[in-house]
Parts: structure tokens; sequence; C-alpha cells
């Protein structure tokens, strides 16, 4: 991460939120910075939010603690291997057919990433980020994002 990276630490950010009435899916993705550039990817068609931009990562296994699960899916999803940092931001959400409970961490690439499954990557600056369609879930971090101004 730049030494400069302003947005806050969260302490606490493991699983336990409140506020659903129904069991949240457990989900864990990489902010990670570049050049004040975030690396982001595009949900595939077919699957649940498809066309999205979205931050790298996914769903926590059973068993897994959120750092495993973020390595595991940016070896998965980008064939890279990661350094896990601080989280920066959770949120929960409702969607229609799903509850999500999502814990956004730093991270530092070990390598090149490169997009293994088919989707689209694509390096993308801060002034940029609120042009694209984030899921509803992922506002709340965009607008964080935004606001800093990463000095």
């Amino acid at each position: 991460m730049p030494d400069g990276w302003d947005v806050p630490f969260l302490s606490g950010c493991g699983s336990g939120l409140t506020g659903m009435s129904a069991p949240a899916i457990v989900v864990v993705a990489a902010v990670i910075e570049d050049a004040d550039r975030f690396l982001l990817t595009r949900r595939q068609p077919g699957v649940h939010l498809e066309g999205m931009w979205e931050f790298p990562g996914g769903k926590i296994d059973p068993g897994e603690t959120h750092e495993t699960a973020l390595r595991r899916e940016l070896l998965e999803e980008l064939g890279v291997e990661a350094d896990v940092g601080a989280c920066v931001h959770r949120t929960e959400h409702s969607y229609p057919d799903r509850n999500v409970e999502l814990h956004f961490y730093r991270c530092d690439l070990k390598g090149a990433p490169r997009p293994t499954l088919g989707q689209e990557m694509r390096w993308v600056r801060r002034d940029e980020l609120s042009s694209l369609a984030f899921p509803p879930a992922d506002t709340e971090l965009i607008d964080m994002l935004v606001s800093s101004d990463g000095r």
C-alpha cells in the first residue's frame, strides 16, 4: 500500500454483524491500490450481479479465516499470492435473494495479477470509481475511496 493511504483502519472486522434476519453469506474482498489506481474485476455473465465491477474476493468456506479465504480467492481468480492487511470497511446488505456480510481488506500482491477465470480485470483511477457500476453493497466503500485523496 502507498505510505499515504488514508482509508481508516477498522478494528473488529470479524463476522458477527447484526441487523439481518436471515443468515448472511460472509464474503471477503481485496482493496488493492497501486499509484492511486484500484484493481477491479467484472462479474461474469450468469452469476449474481453479472456485469458489475467488484473488488476481487469471494465467499468464505467452512473453517476458513478471512485471511485464508482472501488469499485462496486471489490465487484462484488472479493467479497471484497476496499479503492481507487491515480491514478497511465492513458492511451487510440484503438483496432480494440473499443476505451478504462483506469485509474489505487492504492487500498487497506478490506478483502480477492475471484473470484466470475469464473475467475482465482493470486498474481504475480513484476519480473514475464512481463512474462504474458496482453492487449496491459496495456503495459505502466506493464513497470512502472517492472522498479520500490518497495522500
